[in-house]
């Protein structure tokens, strides 16, 4: 593997995984522009950007020669690999990724976070289980099939480097090395 810093950089794993928290670590240390995502989709009151305009933030976005992308929406995948050096994975554990999602939705819903500028996150909407508005039923959704597709996807993509976390802990130590590199 070629020693970090990389320019273009990946960040991908479950919902409440914590995606957006390594890419603006990542950001921070070297850098490099933190983009999630969720912030070029999401519009105000939950209102999904339309595609063409989704598209052309995220083609925005990937242009530049710096930058870490919190996500991995499957719409914009072909745009944002095709462009990334690396892939960081995080794969982790049923229960420790769905416990975080549960503690993020007491957080977020109490405190009234404001999200991407524009979006508050409502609690109630993911007590609704079988509803798609519910992180809970996304989670449920998605969480397998990740686990089973993102090896399938990363073959179409050979140019990107996989760095591969399967326990938060594995990101503590990686995180606190003390080198010009994670």
């Amino acid at each position: 593997m070629k020693p970090f810093p990389y320019k273009r950089i990946v960040v991908i794993g479950t919902t409440s995984s914590g995606k957006s928290t390594l890419a603006k670590q990542i950001g921070d240390k070297f850098n490099l522009q933190f983009v999630e995502l969720d912030a070029l989709y999401w519009e105000e009151n939950w209102t999904p950007a339309p595609i063409l305009v989704f598209f052309e933030r995220v083609e925005d976005t990937v242009e530049k020669d710096n930058w870490v992308i919190a996500g991995n929406y499957s719409s914009v995948r072909h745009i944002v690999w095709e462009r990334a050096e690396v892939i960081v994975w995080l794969d982790y554990p049923f229960l420790i990724v769905f416990w975080r999602l549960i503690k993020r939705i007491i957080h977020r819903s109490t405190t009234k976070e404001l999200l991407w500028g524009k979006n508050i996150e409502r609690g109630w909407v993911h007590l609704k289980l079988w509803s798609p508005d519910s992180l809970i039923y996304w989670f449920f959704k998605s969480y397998w099939r990740r686990k089973r597709e993102t090896p399938l996807l990363l073959e179409q993509y050979p140019h990107l480097e996989l760095i591969h976390f399967k326990h938060p802990r594995e990101v503590e130590e990686w995180t606190q090395k003390s080198d010009s590199h994670f």
